[in-house]
Formats: structure tokens, sequence, C-alpha cells
């Protein structure tokens, strides 16, 4: 764990796993916001991220296990591809849709859920896994219609689990602990 992500043994932390974007995928993303995205707040460039698994209050005692569950799914996992396809708002959030093409994202996010499942820390949504990057918060939907950002492929080389602390002007997210993707 970094230095800056210490606390207690026995804390309960929020915890959720992501596949980390490349530098200069956040680059373009930062700047699409600041052109496009004038309602609500902005998810901060460091905050951007494709969630796996939000794994919600967890005791700080449990993060090694999910970091080895991370590991473990992320050394098995083919190289990942990622397009933008779509704006959607959400009851809360403004996020980019992500097509994955060839299913290696899906895969991980499935497996890495089966193997928090597994240790009892996760309980897997009713919903589908939908690879998407929350781009804006809002309390009351501002319908925005953005173009999409010229993104390019995004192919992250590696996944986090991160700790979210949350502040008065938003969540602050901390890497606990990145992992290379093995495919890559």
């Amino acid at each position: 764990m970094t230095a800056g992500a210490t606390v207690g043994r026995d804390e309960r932390l929020r915890l959720f796993c992501g596949l980390r974007l490349p530098e200069e995928v956040v680059e373009r993303l930062a700047a699409w916001q600041r052109e496009h995205v004038h309602e609500g707040r902005i998810v901060a460039r460091e905050n951007l991220h494709v969630t796996l698994a939000f794994l919600g209050g967890r005791p700080q005692s449990e993060v090694e296990a999910v970091v080895a569950a991370l590991r473990e799914a992320a050394a098995a996992v083919e190289p990942i591809e990622l397009d933008a396809v779509r704006y959607r708002e959400g009851r809360s959030a403004g996020m980019l849709v992500l097509r994955d093409e060839s299913g290696s994202a899906t895969r991980l996010a499935e497996d890495l859920q089966t193997r928090l499942e597994a240790l009892g820390v996760y309980r897997r949504e009713a919903r589908e896994w939908l690879p998407h990057v929350t781009v804006v918060r809002f309390r009351e939907r501002p319908r925005l219609h953005p173009p999409l950002p010229e993104l390019g492929p995004i192919r992250p080389s590696d996944a986090a689990a991160y700790l979210s602390k949350l502040r008065q002007g938003g969540a602050e997210y901390v890497v606990l602990e990145s992992v290379t993707l093995g495919g890559t």
C-alpha cells in the first residue's frame, strides 16, 4: 500500500477495482470535458478510470486479498482495447460508454467479480457490467448531448485497487496497488 493510503487495521474503506487509463487518453478526455461539459461537477482527471468492481465499505484487513484477486484476474487477461461509442446520463452521472469488441475487458471484470464473490467481499450487481468512464456528476440531469471525444483505441496496460475518500468537493481516488495486465 502506498504511504498516502496508510490506514488503521480495522478501519472500513470504500474500495473498488478499475482499469487505469493511458495518460494520452486522460489528456484527451480532460480537454473534451473542459470544452463540452459545462454543467454538473466534472470528474477530476486523476479520477478517470473504468470500474471493474465496486466493493463499497470493507475492512482494511481485506485489502490484501482484494489485491491478490485483482492480480490473479489481471494476469490471465488478453490485451484490452476499448472504444468510446456514446455519451449516456444516469440518475447522478454522465458517462462515456465503451465498446469492448474482443470481450477481454468483460472477461476480466467477470473473472475478478467471481474471485471477489468467492472471498465474500463483493456482491455482483443484477445488471450486466457496462464498460464506461464517468466524466461528470450532477444532482439533476443536465441532458447534455456532447460529441464523442476523439480518443482512438483505449488500451489499458494496468488495473488498480482504489480507495475512495469522500470529500466535500467530490471523491478522491487513491491507488492502493496497481497490477499489470497479463496480455500487454
